[in-house]
């Protein structure tokens, strides 16, 4: 059957490369046309271009991902030159899952800003060059820097979409959400209004900086995110962008809050309490009164899994709330733990040697006596050793709606919305910033939103990594060749499903449009 047509690679006894086209008949492998030998890389190119369009000429109904211009005859090989290769396919594929995201109502200039973020971010001077070198798109730079802040008024749209998505394609439920924070730096030392300098992940507390929050669903799926200067302590943004959560998924359903242990404070977990949100968040035990930790110890069993729940009451000023705190010992946390102990002991007593307290010393603190000048803090000491191999999490949720295994399960979830924050500063490079207007990084940030948003939703239907995705399918390319003997072009398209694409194209195929 001619829809049954498939082209074929083959080792030579002489070494090259056969390029066939094959059928099947069961197991019977049928060679239909043989298409030539190479014995190199640019003819090999030149030979699967012509076995694809082969294949598409003789196939009952063509794919959407075929050979963009046909000849009518087959190319003597002697005849042609190859001028350059594009990777139209690459667009086309990323914008196919544009409108699966839902984003089909952007103009097209942000899309394609979006997708290059997963294809080679990189600023977008660079970027405009890009597209016309790989797509043959093309958009006038001050066009762009013109456009690119007037991004930001669709930011409600979009983040809309992530959730409409989540909810009717990913059949994610808004029950439990996921929150996080991460800094951004800038290559500077200059303030501006946005940019300040703050607490920074990246450890550059002397450059300036801005704040993301973003929220996800449990699986990493990224719904909403927020831009906060870059002095803004992180335990604040947590009510600002729940509350615009809330009005975009409706008020009848408040969802479980997970968040680290960054976000612990007594005023927050009073907040949440009286506006009827439930939280677990990730306790600081070592933070707690000896009082506290003493009932830990003499309370929780020293067994892989054990659990207890004890009741705290988080202290601030005149503010006061209750909340149950669930601890667990692991076997494999009390090793870390232990070996980070041992390391952090053995370089106090080093610098105590030497009488200096060295920088950011743990369990070193100044001597109460006049013979030294530091001493070991045999109080922190004690309470760290106490605490090893046990995590501690907050929550006002009882045991009755959520047991104490749940708890830990959900926060234990936190990876996903950590790991998409790799993927933002990594595979989509969300810095270096190389905008300094505050309309202009929030247009930036919100561009690498889409890209993080197209690029997890890849990952979630296909199994695979943005890194994994982006190479299969730059792998497909359309060799453009010029016919000397007519002046005639041919553009051909090598055949996506031999290069392992199936997932993606199964996905993406039924929407693709050229």
């Amino acid at each position: 059957m001619a829809g049954d047509l498939t082209t074929r690679k083959t080792r030579t006894a002489s070494g090259a490369t056969a390029v066939q086209v094959v059928r099947y008949d069961g197991k019977r492998r049928i060679v239909v046309k043989h298409m030539g030998s190479a014995h190199d890389e640019n003819t090999l190119s030149l030979l699967l271009a012509d076995a694809e369009r082969y294949v598409q000429e003789h196939r009952a109904q063509p794919s959407l991902f075929a050979v963009l211009e046909q000849p009518s005859r087959l190319v003597d090989l002697s005849q042609v030159r190859l001028i350059s290769v594009t990777h139209t396919y690459a667009r086309r594929a990323l914008l196919a899952c544009a409108h699966l995201c839902g984003l089909d109502d952007l103009p097209m200039l942000y899309r394609d800003l979006a997708l290059m973020r997963i294809i080679e971010p990189t600023s977008k001077l660079r970027t405009i060059e890009l597209l016309k070198q790989y797509f043959d798109v093309t958009y006038a730079e001050r066009t762009v820097y013109r456009l690119l802040p007037k991004l930001v008024k669709h930011q409600a749209a979009i983040e809309t979409a992530a959730i409409d998505l989540a909810r009717r394609d990913l059949k994610e439920s808004f029950g439990l959400v996921l929150y996080d924070v991460t800094t951004l730096y800038f290559e500077s030392f200059k303030e501006y209004e946005f940019q300040q300098p703050g607490f920074s992940k990246d450890n550059k507390p002397q450059q300036p900086q801005i704040v993301i929050g973003l929220i996800t669903t449990r699986s990493g799926f990224p719904v909403m995110h927020e831009a906060f200067e870059g002095n803004t302590f992180e335990g604040h943004t947590m009510l600002a962008i729940l509350k615009r959560f809330e009005q975009r998924v409706g008020s009848e359903c408040k969802p479980v809050i997970v968040a680290d242990a960054a976000m612990l404070s007594t005023e927050n977990m009073q907040k949440l309490d009286e506006q009827g949100y439930r939280y677990i968040v990730g306790a600081r035990l070592a933070n707690g009164a000896k009082t506290f930790v003493d009932q830990i110890d003499a309370q929780l069993p020293r067994t892989d899994g054990a659990t207890e729940r004890f009741k705290h009451t988080l202290k601030k000023g005149s503010l006061k709330t209750v909340v149950d705190v669930i601890c667990q010992f692991s076997d494999a946390r009390y090793k870390k733990d232990k070996r980070e102990f041992e390391k952090h002991i053995k370089r106090a007593l080093a610098l105590l040697e030497k009488n200096e307290p060295g920088k950011r010393a743990k369990f070193i603190k100044k001597a109460s006596d006049k013979e030294s000048l530091f001493e070991l803090n045999d109080a922190l000491k004690n309470k760290a050793q106490t605490l090893l191999g046990i995590k501690g999490y907050v929550t006002n949720i009882a045991r009755d709606e959520l047991s104490d295994q749940d708890v830990v399960d959900y926060y234990h979830d936190l990876w996903n919305v950590e790991k998409a924050f790799r993927m933002t500063k990594s595979d989509l490079q969300a810095r270096p910033i190389f905008h300094y207007t505050e309309q202009a990084i929030r247009a930036h940030l919100v561009l690498c939103f889409m890209g993080l948003m197209m690029s997890k939703y890849l990952e979630l239907k296909t199994g695979q990594s943005t890194r994994q995705i982006r190479d299969q399918l730059w792998k497909v390319h359309e060799a453009h060749l010029l016919d000397e003997r007519t002046g005639q072009t041919h553009v051909m398209q090598m055949n996506a499903r031999e290069l392992g694409n199936s997932e993606l194209i199964d996905l993406l195929e039924p929407v693709c449009t050229h």
